[in-house]
């Protein structure tokens, strides 16, 4: 069974949360704080985390950074919070996905799915296990990526895209595809959390983020890797 962990202090929408996900075979476990939420985690072990940002006790982005120190679980963030600089320090703490609130829960189920499946990928094949070019490096079965001789953490979803992108070298991924493939959606409105994503990696790949050599755009279409 996979397991949940809702950390929001809203007490209505905790109850809506736990009654579609135990409808679907979820284990839940809720907490209404940051410090509740920590020992859950710890205690239980969850498959995916479902995180509101504006905790009584803490801001969230320090409850993504505390389990961000010693596990790797998909953390998906419910907020109303609804600024880009908000959403990126969620993101670059190591949030994997951003849910602006209100939300559909149908939509929100799909991607906490696409969540789980990226944490049950099956090894890639052995010619597409390592990726090198003149600034990086990336090891997609160790998951690991190294710039200057240093390492850079990418969270599971960065991960996600950029095997997507540089397992089809040269070919343009459309944004149609990138999202029903990474966040289980297809709609053309939710286009701006691939170029949050895309920024955040050529940030940490690109030697010149603004006018990237290797994670390339095509305007209104889509992404192609460059190796």
């Amino acid at each position: 069974m996979t397991r949940v962990l809702v950390v929001e202090d809203d007490a209505q929408l905790v109850r809506a949360l736990v009654i579609n996900l135990q409808a679907r075979q979820y284990g839940v476990d809720a907490a209404p704080d940051g410090a509740t939420a920590l020992r859950l985690a710890a205690a239980r072990q969850p498959d995916v985390v479902l995180l509101d940002l504006g905790l009584p006790d803490m801001d969230g982005v320090d409850v993504i950074k505390a389990l961000r120190g010693w596990t790797r679980v998909p953390i998906m963030v419910l907020s109303a919070r609804q600024s880009y600089d908000e959403k990126v320090a969620a993101l670059d703490a190591g949030a994997d996905d951003y849910v602006t609130k209100p939300f559909n829960m149908n939509e929100l189920l799909a991607r906490l799915r696409a969540a789980v499946r990226r944490t049950e990928d099956t090894p890639l094949v052995p010619e597409t296990k390592l990726v090198e070019t003149e600034d990086f490096t990336l090891d997609l079965l160790a998951k690991k990526a190294v710039r200057d001789g240093r390492d850079v953490r990418l969270t599971p979803t960065e991960w996600h895209l950029l095997e997507i992108l540089v397992t089809n070298p040269g070919r343009l991924i459309t944004q149609k595809q990138l999202l029903q493939e990474v966040w289980g959606v297809s709609q053309s409105s939710k286009t701006n959390y691939l170029r949050v994503y895309m920024a955040q990696l050529r940030r940490k790949l690109e030697a010149n983020p603004s006018h990237p050599r290797y994670l390339i755009t095509e305007p209104g279409m889509g992404y192609r890797f460059e190796g």
